[in-house]
């Protein structure tokens, strides 16, 4: 392809490409499949029919859009335009007077949506719309207002919307496809067939451990105060069906709403209170049963905070249960003797023996929690040769965090092998230039497909790779394995059926 440089696209991308050429594509692949080549084939496709005109490339976060800018133009000869990226830093006047000599524009949705909003420039100009992590078009308004104000203004629209999954739901994937005006999806996957022959084996071992006798003590003890207030609240006809922490959450949510409108029965003080503090013995069997006992006796010694500041009346008859302070205090015995959650001996032996396989080994171990982080990469620090960092998102009101710059030196480091296993949250699933690992551990399985198939991306592309996920037996684990692997296979189903539909509504309009 002309003004394409040092890159040969692979023959699925070839085909995706003329697609996206001719229709508005979702185009689904998983990471590390090139779904950012396709989308610059097709940019400079469209500048060449229409040379007076921009490119706009949408990312969720400022570091995503960075990447894409880069990739661009390290694959683009310099002649070939003006690569521009727009932050929120750069102030607005300023912004216009770029948007006005650009060629092509990378950016986060807010950025863009801003400054439509304020008339700063519109989007008549723009020939081509790619909008990355398009599965965020379900919710994210900003990503939806561009779309739409762009498929009112461009005289030549055309829109790709980039994803490793919408998920499996087909209402979603449907909203999806009508928020981006879709009219074909380009899916594959890591066993299609023109996809299979570029990547290598992917091996995989599920770890399943038992959860101690000393950790089921305690899990009844919570069990038996959460059954008691779910009970009440079935008694007094506030809570029906299965109990879980959705469920919970959702009738706390509606029992709020009738309270902000005075739409309450009388008792509903007493349910919401008693609602508040199951989900707070939920999250701490979660804690318990699937993450650490280190993290579990955080979040415990952190209700007994809340109860002494007298937060609520519900959290101090909490805590002063009996039941109650035996969990504390059979928690903080066993903290003492040197007791912690079987996953977490698990994870250093497995580092370990990757280790000894391949002594240059990249490994990513992902975890819901960042407490969770913490304690794995300062226990498998201990490790001869093992250099750990912890990967987590920007601060929140409570606890670690890292800014964008701290992030940027971590991949760094890890790009350089400087460091060689990162021990991440979520944020490490998305987009980010993250180089192949040879292992990719889940600390729990997770029951999104999306973050499923982004997770075990970072690795198996160009070398032999390995996922392995650990499950605590008899808790939430096995469900969420489960699910995953699921909706996975009903995403399949569920984007066949929507091209379909497509299909007929391009027959009859």
């Amino acid at each position: 392809m002309d003004f394409l440089q040092n890159l040969t696209p692979r023959d699925y991308q070839n085909e995706i490409f003329k697609t996206c050429v001719e229709k508005n594509c979702l185009v689904v692949l998983p990471t590390g499949l090139g779904k950012t080549l396709i989308a610059l084939m097709v940019s400079i496709e469209k500048m060449k029919e229409f040379p007076e005109k921009k490119v706009l490339f949408l990312a969720p976060t400022k570091p995503l859009a960075e990447q894409h800018l880069k990739y661009f133009q390290k694959n683009l000869p310099d002649l070939f335009g003006s690569l521009e990226l727009f932050t929120g830093s750069v102030p607005s006047q300023k912004r216009k007077k770029i948007w006005d000599t650009a060629d092509i524009i990378f950016s986060t949705p807010q950025c863009i949506a801003n400054d439509i909003k304020k008339k700063l420039y519109n989007l008549e100009e723009v020939c081509l719309l790619i909008e990355d992590e398009a599965h965020r078009c379900v919710k994210n308004y900003d990503y939806n207002f561009v779309a739409d104000h762009y498929k009112i203004t461009s005289k030549d629209a055309r829109i790709i919307g980039l994803t490793a999954s919408p998920g499996s739901d087909p209402k979603k994937i449907k909203e999806i496809c009508k928020n981006l005006s879709i009219e074909e999806v380009e899916l594959r996957t890591r066993d299609s067939p023109d996809v299979k022959k570029y990547l290598q084996k992917l091996e995989f071992e599920k770890k399943i451990v038992e959860l101690p006798r000393e950790f089921i003590e305690i899990k009844k003890a919570l069990q038996n105060i959460f059954d008691e207030y779910t009970d009440k609240l079935k008694l007094k006809n506030f809570l029906f069906g299965p109990v879980n922490k959705f469920s919970l959450i959702e009738l706390q949510r509606k029992i709020s709403f009738q309270l902000s409108k005075n739409l309450s029965h009388p008792s509903s003080y007493f349910a919401i209170s008693l609602v508040a503090q199951a989900i707070k013995l939920s999250h701490a069997m979660e804690l318990l049963e699937t993450q650490t006992l280190e993290s579990f006796y955080k979040y415990i010694k952190k209700l007994i905070d809340e109860a002494e500041k007298r937060k609520s009346k519900g959290v101090v008859r909490l805590v002063n249960r009996e039941d109650f302070k035996f969990i504390h205090d059979k928690t903080f015995s066993l903290l003492e003797k040197g007791f912690e959650h079987p996953k977490v001996k698990e994870i250093i032996k497995i580092v370990r023996d990757e280790k000894k396989k391949k002594e240059k080994t990249k490994i990513i171990i992902f975890t819901q929690f960042r407490n969770t982080a913490s304690l794995i990469s300062k226990n498998i620090n201990n490790l001869s040769g093992i250099k750990s960092k912890v990967f987590v998102g920007q601060a929140k009101k409570e606890g670690y965090g890292l800014n964008q710059k701290e992030q940027k030196k971590i991949i760094e480091d890890f790009s350089d092998g400087k460091t060689n296993v990162i021990c991440a949250t979520s944020i490490a699933e998305e987009g980010l230039d993250i180089p192949e690992v040879d292992s990719v551990i889940f600390y729990e399985p997770v029951s999104s497909a999306i973050r499923s198939i982004q997770r075990r991306g970072r690795t198996a592309r160009l070398s032999k790779g390995k996922l392995i996920i650990l499950i605590t037996k008899d808790t939430k684990d096995e469900f969420a394995y489960y699910a995953s692997r699921s909706r996975e296979k009903k995403m399949e189903k569920s984007i066949h059926s929507v091209r379909q539909d497509l299909k007929k509504e391009r027959k009859n309009p």
